[in-house]
């Protein structure tokens, strides 16, 4: 891993709470996606007044010295970290430094096939910044790369040509309804060089009508030598009083604690239809959680993978009655095949 000196402009924004309310109502107390959090603070800070800029997360009370590295990749246009803001702090609250680079300057700029090297910009001054002062210290092994929508394109394109941009090799990447919509920057034809030990996870939703999940069916397809990958699939579901839904916005967590003031058709669209929910604690935190475990420390493995129960599980309604569980795709035994004979 190589570091590049840097001359960023770094704004402390503030130290804020892992979780007002923990549990949220519908969080699990502990475990994958649950409420159990090793630090209860948030240190925040802005370095992204340039596209290829950042912001970054770092666990507090209490400071740990070091800790693990989660590089989280935005939607389009979604350059206001208050987007994912819940998830972002139960990242940090489960002792992951989270990095979220900027990428963009504004809706137009740059043009998609640049995304990759603004993030990767962002990415290294910031894993820089981090050696500094007194910052935590990034773990480099067992870096997850997570990134939703536009976000997943580049976090897949990083999973291919991570060593081309100096990045951290990635060893979980968890794509979040991944796709680009009409455009084709920084998409791939084929996700064949992603590495063999990587773990990956790519999750859809069967009304995600913004870039729908042709994208990450051919990253699953494609990424034949990197056989512990799962494809899964959330659909919506009703108990008759209230609606569990499976559209693009699933994802989205927002929190104004991590407002940077931004009101694009982005953030305006995210603060009329976020929603914190089953699908985050259940689907996304939990898989998330359980991926990064899986990864570093051997744990939670049925729960990233394999189609197991507790894999599929989504919660319960109101009367004990389970919601929709997830679908989970494994790859073909043909491609599992392919993956232990590289040529």
């Amino acid at each position: 891993m190589r570091f590049f000196l840097l001359m960023v402009s770094l704004t402390f924004r503030g130290l804020y709470s892992t979780a007002q309310v923990a549990p949220y109502p519908g969080q699990p107390a502990s475990g994958p996606g649950g409420a159990d959090y090793q630090h209860h603070s948030v240190a925040f800070y802005d370095a992204a007044e340039r596209p290829d800029g950042f912001w970054l997360f770092e666990p507090a009370d209490p400071k740990p010295d070091s800790a693990n590295v989660v590089i989280f990749l935005h939607g389009y246009g979604a350059y206001n970290p208050m987007v994912y803001g819940k998830w972002i702090k139960h990242l940090v609250g489960k002792g992951n430094v989270v990095i979220y680079p900027r990428y963009q300057q504004n809706l137009l700029l740059p043009t998609p096939d640049r995304f990759p090297a603004y993030a990767a910009k962002g990415i290294r001054d910031a894993l820089a910044l981090l050696q500094t002062g007194d910052h935590v210290r990034p773990r480099l092994e067992g870096v997850g790369y997570f990134g939703h929508s536009y976000g997943g394109v580049i976090a897949a394109y990083f999973g291919v040509h991570w060593a081309r941009h100096h990045l951290p090799k990635p060893a979980a990447m968890l794509l979040a309804q991944p796709g680009s919509g009409p455009l084709t920057g920084a998409r791939l034809e084929t996700y064949a060089g992603m590495p063999a030990d990587l773990n990956l996870l790519v999750i859809v939703g069967e009304d995600d009508y913004v870039v729908g999940y042709e994208f990450g069916k051919l990253v699953f397809e494609t990424a034949i030598h990197t056989p512990n990958r799962n494809f899964i699939m959330h659909r919506r579901d009703t108990d008759g009083q209230r609606w569990i839904q499976a559209s693009h916005a699933e994802p989205y967590a927002y929190d104004l604690d991590f407002d940077t003031g931004v009101r694009n058709y982005t953030a305006l669209r995210v603060l009329q239809v976020g929603r914190l929910d089953e699908v985050d604690f259940n689907c996304y935190w939990k898989l998330g959680d359980a991926l990064l475990e899986h990864t570093r420390h051997g744990r939670w493995s049925e729960v990233a993978f394999g189609n197991s129960p507790t894999q599929r599980y989504l919660g319960q309604w109101a009367d004990g009655s389970p919601i929709r569980p997830l679908e989970v795709f494994l790859p073909k035994p043909t491609q599992a095949a392919a993956a232990t004979t590289r040529p």
